[in-house]
């Protein structure tokens, strides 16, 4: 009987370890990341916007069997499509790509496009094309402007994606299509799940509402019929979510939600960035001394990701979306803060340390902001510590002569902080289970050289390089001038000091010195504070 028991255990044993062989032969069978990608065409739009280009840079340097990247690029006025990758495929991102393979461009193939045009202005020959060879889809492609007016905002976040999606269901030999959204999409609410929610209407009906509209029209009833959302940037975003769910049985669907993107973490180098956009102008403007106020909560989540850590959460899930094939879409809610937290306050702390130790050039005051989520309290310090001293300087420069700039300067500031203030100034909670399951399906050597685990997030550090990396790389500061930097703010620190000296004498030759009263207070106060002083020195003797 118990050798039967014993033969028996052996034999669930064996057929364990038989499970566990075929589980790792399955996760062989499907290859590691840059095995899927081997051999595979890739399109991706938006390629050469911030995400795009870390998208692309990624896909070159750590899946380096990747077929060719077919990106849809919009010719600009006085630059063709050609002009516009070669200036991309300089930039210093892909200087690690550059050094491992010289030839990298030459897997890089341009589509003319524009995404506001009818079936994206792409002809007829390069449609045929890529519907004969893609097998991925990355649409990163939207308008960020958060005061977008809305007519465009629909052309481009979802009219477009709409037609991106035709296009897809026409490709041969297509195995995913990943959809950058926002994690701010449904910021009406404050519990946000890894599903599709409902939008506020069908988004065919307010298109073709809108078509026959006037601008002046549409923009009148923009703020009802966004509702509860601060801006037309989350509520197409949201709208556009939808249209991609629609798809989702003719096509293998992966829906990213990021939140605040910010500079790199650790790849291709740390703190990489290359635009103003969102927290990055705002560090700048405290570390040019600008900003010296900013509505906020000081105890709300700062939920910054860094971009690379986007970037491979999508590698990921397009290579997970194209083996696994779910049924349904699968949304990534890409964020930090019921995972890794980070408040607002201690972020204000970070920046200033950071600006204080590696100072930017031509400072116009030494770093120095505050947040305050009282409004009076703002309106306070925007009046003292911006327009008035941009009011000084602009006086300054009509009597030399010079077109005056800086209250201009602080316009702008104040107009790109009050669209951020509604996501400054409170908190939601994210659920991120798809985030670790596929985490959880990843080999070990997946996990490192696609690292989306923002646990091992160090803030400081990452603050850190993030102004370092607007200095390097948006304002292109050498750090070498570092020194020079900072003995500029040591002067403006005396000139600070000099100011407030002259400012107290002036104060007392026109207020006190002209007053028997306010002498009289003045004495008054003075000799308290003689008293106090000598009545502390001598309780201080008697104790000793």
């Amino acid at each position: 009987m118990s050798t039967e028991l014993s033969e028996g255990q052996d034999l669930d044993r064996l057929e364990e370890e038989e499970e566990e062989e075929e589980t790792s032969e399955v996760q062989n069978g499907m290859a590691s990341i840059p095995e899927y990608y081997a051999g595979k065409s890739v399109l991706i739009t938006g390629a050469t916007g911030f995400m795009g280009k870390v998208l692309v840079e990624k896909l070159l340097r750590c899946c380096p069997d990747v077929k060719a990247l077919y990106i849809l690029v919009r010719p600009k006025a006085g630059q063709s499509m050609k002009q516009r990758v070669s200036d991309m495929m300089k930039c210093k991102l892909f200087d690690r790509v550059r050094e491992e393979n010289p030839d990298f461009h030459q897997k890089i193939i341009p589509i003319s496009s524009e995404l506001t045009q009818p079936g994206l202005s792409i002809s007829s020959a390069d449609v045929e094309r890529l519907t004969a060879c893609i097998n991925i889809v990355f649409h990163c492609a939207a308008t960020i402007r958060f005061d977008e007016p809305l007519k465009h905002a629909l052309q481009l976040n979802v009219i477009a994606t709409q037609q991106l999606l035709s296009l897809a269901q026409q490709m041969h030999h297509l195995e995913a299509f990943i959809h950058i959204s926002t994690a701010y999409a449904n910021c009406n609410r404050k519990h946000i799940d890894e599903i599709i929610y409902l939008p506020p209407v069908e988004p065919k009906k307010l298109i073709e509402s809108v078509e026959w509209m006037d601008d002046g029209i549409v923009r009148d009833i923009t703020p009802r019929l966004i509702g509860d959302r601060p801006n037309t940037y989350t509520y197409t975003k949201a709208l556009a979510e939808y249209v991609v769910q629609q798809e989702q049985d003719k096509l293998n669907i992966g829906i990213i939600r990021p939140s605040i993107v910010g500079a790199s973490w650790q790849e291709p180098f740390p703190g990489w960035i290359d635009n103003f956009n969102g927290p990055s102008g705002v560090f700048i403007a405290a570390g040019k001394g600008i900003l010296r106020t900013m509505r906020a909560n000081n105890d709300a989540v700062a939920d910054l990701i860094p971009v690379d850590v986007v970037i491979n959460l999508t590698l990921a899930a397009g290579w997970y979306t194209a083996v696994h094939r779910p049924k349904t879409a699968l949304v990534y809610n890409c964020t930090t803060g019921g995972i890794n937290p980070f408040h607002w306050g201690e972020i204000e702390h970070h920046v200033m340390s950071s600006f204080k130790r590696n100072p930017l050039e031509q400072a116009f005051r030494r770093p120095n902001a505050n947040i305050t989520s009282n409004y009076l309290i703002n309106q306070y310090w925007i009046l003292v510590s911006h327009k008035f001293p941009a009011f000084i300087y602009d006086l300054f420069l009509r009597l030399c002569g010079q077109k005056p700039q800086m209250m201009r300067i602080f316009n702008r500031l104040h107009k790109a902080i009050h669209l951020l203030e509604y996501f400054s100034s409170q908190d939601w909670e994210w659920n991120s289970e798809n985030m670790t399951m596929l985490m959880s399906q990843l080999t070990p050597e997946d996990r490192k050289t696609f690292n989306f685990d923002v646990r091992q997030l160090n803030w400081p550090e990452y603050i850190e390089n993030y102004c370092i990396g607007t200095k390097k790389y948006v304002l292109n500061e050498d750090m070498s001038d570092i020194p020079a930097a900072r003995q500029h703010l040591r002067k403006l620190r005396n000139i600070r000091y000099t100011f407030n000296t002259l400012l107290v004498i002036f104060i007392w030759r026109v207020f006190i010195a002209r007053s028997q009263m306010a002498r009289n207070i003045w004495y008054f106060v003075v000799s308290l504070c003689f008293k106090f002083l000598s009545y502390f020195r001598a309780s201080s003797t008697l104790t000793n």
